[in-house]
């Protein structure tokens, strides 16, 4: 899918020999690097193209939320089997631009924080994208297997006694939830979304868990042992026929119908809202992008590759690597799973990596819209000055090849996942299963990829005199260079 990912699956045992043995001493070591103007002006153009890839992605994801939104309203006017597989259907489409600004993250940019000068963690992120949802705050849930008592929170500050078994059915009240209570639905409700626990209200997975509800069993019924998981291929209309069941009637003849409809309204507007201000801060001539695309000096510039370094290293290893699979992988978790609702999990895990790729390459390919694996939608792609490129002009041949080495390797480790979950029946959820979890899963091989990617990217800014680290020690406690081994809780 990248125009400047070269090395083909055929050589990606060549790639992972060079990961190991670059450096031997075989080949005259890359030069050090001299900021002068040549390079100033070269890393001017790598924070400009960095800027187009985050406006194009963040443009495509709020372009694809509207279109989600059309599709929501399509069909809570007229609930059928068919209106809910096209609403789930637009769902999956908006994750894909989205997955790949996940690169932008840790690093001080609009969806983490609400400013470039001092970074904090006030940004809409969490209202975007967080998870674990606390699905049990909003609508009916069954407990069991690892969705237990103790995911539970609360809401907006009042507790929730939920037992285990049965935590309610549609049309009762056994358990307080947004649902079935009497809490009024509005952004400001959402709003109170926390990363720190499973009281997460808003963004993409709460519209994901009312539109497929809980991935429950193997038979597609929600009352049979929660520990059985579906396995099936992609169907003709692209929705792989896992994940969850919501029926149809639960926004017709059911008691809280009216009320799931204006949840799933006010949490596409509030995503629409949320991402716009993201969007926003990249157009030319905002004062953030303005700032970071300004590269007066040394410090400017190595302050820019750093902040690039960072969300590329943070992500590869302690979220992608660490949160987003080591935890679910180690512990055979379903919950703990990214899209555990309607399992597009592989599709996070490509998306995520892909958008590290982007951040090298210096390109941006589009967003797939018919979920076949191709990127089709292309009009804002960008095809610019990455990574690569300024290790070139720079002449730091070796260093450029072993990052392009790590970034093949890992490549080629995604698509196997994802090929899993196309064509061999085995979503995300079911290669965690024991059966399943050893040293040949390809879950298990993108991990260990994604530690080495990690390794490489630091290795790049030490090569490049940055100071300060760009994998975050604090971003997961997970060992990910084993990943088989549970992360400390």
């Amino acid at each position: 899918m990248m125009k400047k990912s070269i090395l083909a699956a055929a050589v990606v045992v060549a790639a992972a020999q060079m990961i190991a043995c670059s450096g031997s001493g075989k080949t005259p070591a890359d030069p050090a690097v001299a900021f002068d103007a040549a390079t100033l002006a070269s890393v001017q153009k790598l924070v400009s193209t960095n800027a187009d890839i985050a406006l194009a992605a963040y443009t495509d994801s709020v372009k694809t939320a509207e279109d989600l939104k059309v599709a929501l309203k399509a069909f809570t006017d007229a609930p059928s089997a068919s209106t809910l597989v096209a609403a789930k259907k637009a769902w999956l489409v908006a994750r894909e631009p989205y997955g790949q600004t996940e690169v932008y993250r840790f690093r001080g940019t609009p969806i983490d924080s609400t400013s470039y000068t001092t970074p904090n963690e006030d940004g809409p992120e969490g209202a975007i994208n967080a998870w674990p949802l606390g699905e049990a705050l909003i609508d009916y849930t069954k407990a069991g297997d690892d969705f237990t008592a103790d995911q539970l929170a609360s809401v907006d500050g009042q507790a929730t006694t939920i037992p285990d078994g049965d935590v309610a059915a549609p049309g009762t009240t056994a358990g307080t939830n947004i649902i079935n209570s009497a809490f009024t639905i509005d952004a400001a409700l959402l709003e109170t979304s926390e990363t720190s626990g499973r009281d997460v209200l808003a963004g993409y997975h709460a519209i994901e868990f009312l539109l497929w509800g809980q991935d429950l069993n193997a038979d597609q019924s929600a009352d049979t042992k929660v520990n059985l998981r579906e396995t099936g291929n992609l169907d003709g209309d692209g929705l792989l026929p896992t994940g969850g069941h919501r029926p149809v009637t639960d926004y017709t003849t059911d008691t809280y119908a009216a009320r799931r409809i204006t949840y799933l309204t006010v949490a596409v507007d509030k995503l629409i809202a949320d991402l716009k201000s993201v969007r926003d801060q990249w157009v030319v001539g905002h004062a953030f992008r303005t700032a970071f695309e300004t590269v007066a000096d040394e410090a400017d510039a190595k302050k820019k590759i750093t902040e690039i370094l960072t969300g590329m290293g943070t992500l590869s290893e302690g979220e992608l690597a660490g949160e987003r699979m080591q935890i679910a992988f180690s512990g055979n978790s379903q919950e703990d799973e990214h899209s555990c609702f309607s399992d597009n999990t592989h599709r996070d895990i490509w998306l995520n990596a892909e958008g590290v790729q982007n951040s090298f390459y210096g390109d941006y390919a589009g967003y797939d819209s018919t979920l076949d694996g191709v990127d089709d939608v292309t009009t804002n792609a960008v095809s610019g000055y990455g990574l690569d490129d300024l290790l070139t002009d720079l002449k730091q041949t070796q260093l450029n090849e072993k990052v392009s080495a790590a970034l093949t390797l890992t490549e080629a480790s995604y698509k196997s996942i994802d090929n899993e979950a196309r064509s061999n029946g085995k979503p995300f959820d079911v290669l965690i299963q024991p059966a399943n979890r050893n040293a040949d899963s390809p879950v298990y091989k993108t991990i260990v990829a994604l530690n080495a990617q990690s390794k490489v990217i630091a290795q790049a800014a030490t090569q490049l005199g940055l100071t300060g680290t760009v994998v975050d020690p604090d971003g997961s406690a997970c060992d990910t260079s084993k990943p088989d081994v549970a992360c400390p809780e």
